[in-house]
């Protein structure tokens, strides 16, 4: 039997000499995980079995070999909704929240929106806003057949429209009609493999991460079809890497939008870091 502090103090030393960036929390959740407690009870129980702490032992081993820490405790959380995820789906991350959360609020200003998620992977941003909207037509779309079903599994009982297919064709349906577009599309550069971090290039899907030579051909695409979707006034927003921000050398991700001559009010938005992160745009009237 041993105490938790104990325990906590060797896991963080052990995580932290492993290079993860956040051992102390990495080491109170999967200590929590395998308590079946809550992270802020962790230091009211007395003692860990030897079972307990051999499982412990297994897991922190798992997450200094980079295993992502959502896999080995099987849920994300996402705004205020709780979210399951394993190999096969795109772990969400917190900086999407921010791209969830502006729309939510373009929805939210609307009666009885029409919302579409492309892209929806885990299904994290269509969930929250059935979640905070609850008036909202919401839709959601995803590719993969290793992710769909754990889409499937987060947005059952959550009354949004899931399809299994493409965005690029998708929802022909609502073509004129939809009010908020909203894309967490892949947007990694296939030359920049080796600077990715290593939960995500070898646990995340690439179909979630990679797009082409410069990353933008996923942005390229849903230009088009937002275009097709959106009414007019709707409006768009999209996830970007940092280095796809305005400055970027050829406009980056704002650009894509800017040189079709479709979109006004093209903006970019900076994430908590302060780093660029995110675009939105108005389809013109």
């Amino acid at each position: 039997m041993t105490a938790p502090r104990t325990l906590l103090a060797s896991a963080r030393k052990q995580l932290e000499e492993a290079g993860i960036d956040s051992p102390d929390a990495d080491a109170a959740i999967l200590l929590a995980h395998v308590l079946d407690t809550d992270r802020n009870r962790l230091l009211l129980v007395d003692d860990v079995s030897e079972d307990q702490e051999k499982t412990y032992t297994e897991l922190l081993a798992r997450r200094a070999e980079r295993e992502p820490l959502q896999h080995l405790t099987g849920v994300a959380y996402f705004r205020h909704v709780e979210l399951a995820v394993g190999p096969g789906v795109f772990v969400p991350r917190p900086e999407t929240e921010l791209l969830a959360g502006w729309a939510i609020d373009r929805a939210t200003a609307i009666d009885a929106p029409v919302v579409v998620d492309l892209c929806t992977g885990s299904g994290a941003i269509a969930k929250s806003i059935a979640d905070e909207v609850p008036g909202a037509e919401v839709h959601a779309v995803e590719l993969s057949e290793d992710a769909y079903p754990w889409a499937v599994r987060n947005l059952t009982g959550t009354g949004v429209d899931l399809r299994q297919g493409d965005m690029a064709d998708e929802f022909a349906e609502l073509d004129g009609t939809v009010d908020v577009l909203v894309c967490n599309p892949p947007y990694i550069p296939l030359e920049a493999w080796e600077s990715v971090a290593a939960e995500a290039r070898d646990h995340d899907p690439d179909l979630a991460l990679f797009s082409g030579q410069d990353g933008l051909d996923a942005i390229r695409v849903l230009e088009r079809r937002a275009a097709e979707l959106l009414r007019p006034g709707g409006v768009v927003g999209f996830e970007h890497a940092d280095e796809q921000g305005p400055n970027a050398d050829n406009g980056g991700a704002p650009a894509v939008f800017a040189a079709t001559g479709r979109w006004q009010d093209v903006r970019d938005h900076l994430d908590l870091a302060g780093r660029p992160r995110f675009t939105t745009a108005q389809l013109a009237t």
